[in-house]
């Protein structure tokens, strides 16, 4: 790895996978130690710490690092770390651990995927964790109900992973573009990328991400493309048809060796402001310098104002963030400047800008209509007439 690269959070990048006589040895120890089976979110937060993504952890928190995350957004040695990554379990789990020993995590397939060594077993303190990160309490929030519904103990400590790929995982698991943090950031040296912005997305691309992705490429050597493909909630399009859209107007619309694809394995929390420095932090472990917060990244409904998941960046004293948030405005195509603007390069007009509801686009797109040129490319817009035909014609239960 490259020393011009920047440094992971926390200054050394982790990784907590077991190979070889270890793994096998590990593997026949596990069969005698009580179990804990892994919600997806809780798979795909194992699988981020193993490969360093979650860099400086190395295992589920602690009480010291879960009080002290949800009140400062830092661990208790003081990184910047905003959201807890927690192993909770119920009343009948909690009866089967102790500290001090180890119990097996398997992923809901039966997997035997990692053992923790149980360092602490605490209360969830729910009430200290959810006002915090998600500032609400409202049970209508995906994050907090997830939160609600997760059990009442936490297991701290660190992790040992024998595999992170589930043996029975369905669907499409994007092996190609599975990169982990060491790999992503020997292709950026490889590349010769000293400065990478990333971009953060769970939507395929239309022509005002497009934009920001091009106004980053502009100040930066390359730009990676990172999708997360993790736990998402009921209504987002699925992953693998995303990544055709990805792969589609990449082909068409960007420059191949300035741009690169590569998956994010995470849950999303939709966390708002809380979880756009989790994702920047994130992708600081992957090599990245710079990293794009547009309007109510990582949101949901109206719990957060338009600008708070940039604003959260100056919280952190200076210093304490070593990649740079690139914050953009809301941008859209404007039909008297005949391009893309936003509120800093355009000034408005009535009936000018091309703004469409995410209603009115998946409405388009399950009649088989292309939304305006201005708003999709209408090789993006193909692959989701295919797949919004298709659901809208698949009968539900």
């Amino acid at each position: 790895m490259s020393n011009e690269l920047i440094q992971p959070n926390g200054g050394t990048l982790v990784n907590r996978m077991v190979e070889g006589d270890a793994a096998k040895a590990l593997a026949e120890a596990a069969a005698s130690m009580p179990s804990i089976t892994l919600s997806d979110k809780q798979a795909c937060d194992l699988e981020m710490i193993a490969i360093g993504a979650f860099s400086p952890l190395t295992g589920f928190v602690g009480p010291d690092d879960f009080r002290s995350i949800c009140t400062s957004m830092k661990t208790s040695d003081g990184t910047p770390w905003p959201i807890p990554i927690t192993l909770s379990v119920d009343d009948d789990v909690k009866a089967t651990l102790s500290e001090g020993g180890q119990a097996a995590l398997h992923h809901r397939d039966g997997t035997l995927l990692a053992v923790i060594d149980i360092e602490s077993i605490y209360e969830h303190d729910k009430a200290l964790e959810i006002p915090n990160v998600f500032r609400t309490e409202d049970e209508a929030h995906p994050g907090v109900k997830a939160v609600m519904d997760e059990g009442d103990w936490c297991v701290g400590g660190p992790i040992h992973v024998l595999t992170v790929t589930p043996e029975h995982e369905p669907g499409e698991q994007f092996t190609d573009h599975r990169l982990a943090p060491a790999q992503t950031r020997a292709a950026f040296s490889e590349r010769g990328w000293k400065t990478v912005a990333a971009f953060q997305t769970r939507n395929p691309i239309h022509r005002a991400h497009e934009y920001l992705c091009k106004c980053a490429q502009e100040i930066c050597d390359g730009l990676l493309i990172h999708p997360l493909v993790g736990e998402t909630k009921p209504g987002d399009i699925p992953a693998d048809v995303r990544m055709n859209c990805y792969e589609t107007i990449i082909e068409h619309y960007f420059v191949d060796d300035r741009t690169m694809l590569t998956v994010m394995p995470a849950a999303m929390r939709y966390a708002g402001p809380r979880e756009a420095v989790l994702h920047a932090l994130v992708r600081q472990n992957y090599g990245v310098t710079h990293f794009i917060v547009g309007r109510d990244h990582a949101g949901v409904g109206d719990y957060y104002g338009t600008y708070d998941a940039q604003n959260i960046f100056d919280e952190y004293d200076e210093g304490d963030i070593d990649v740079t948030p690139l914050k953009f405005e809301h941008a859209a195509w404007s039909h008297r400047a005949q391009g893309m603007v936003s509120s800093k390069t355009f000034p408005k007009f009535e009936n000018d800008q091309v703004f469409l509801s995410g209603t009115k686009v998946r409405d388009l797109l399950a009649q088989g209509e292309r939304p305006p040129a201005e708003f999709s490319r209408p090789e993006v817009a193909d692959v989701l007439i295919e797949w919004a035909t298709s659901e809208a014609a698949t009968p539900t239960a």
